[in-house]
């Protein structure tokens, strides 16, 4: 099964809490992520936090094109106790 992001929400600093379809739910933490020119632009928090939900990728986009794959993200997932 491919896991599919269906919620995202704006923790602190670089860490968004996911949800996916599979009802997984869990913080990742994108700082040490952001490398490479499309990446670039969201080491700015402001920019970082306009993220999206693109429900035909399911996974997360920011205007910029930059977005990670829905399988990446879920190996990432720190699952809350």
């Amino acid at each position: 099964m491919i896991p599919r992001v269906i919620d995202a929400k704006y923790i602190k600093d670089y860490t968004l809490l996911l949800r996916f379809s599979d009802g997984s739910e869990g913080e990742v933490d994108f700082e040490q992520e952001l490398e490479g020119e499309i990446f670039k632009p969201l080491r700015d928090i402001p920019y970082f936090k306009n993220f999206s939900v693109h429900h035909e990728l399911h996974t997360i986009v920011w205007p910029n094109g930059a977005d990670f794959a829905p399988e990446f993200l879920y190996e990432k997932l720190q699952v809350l106790a």
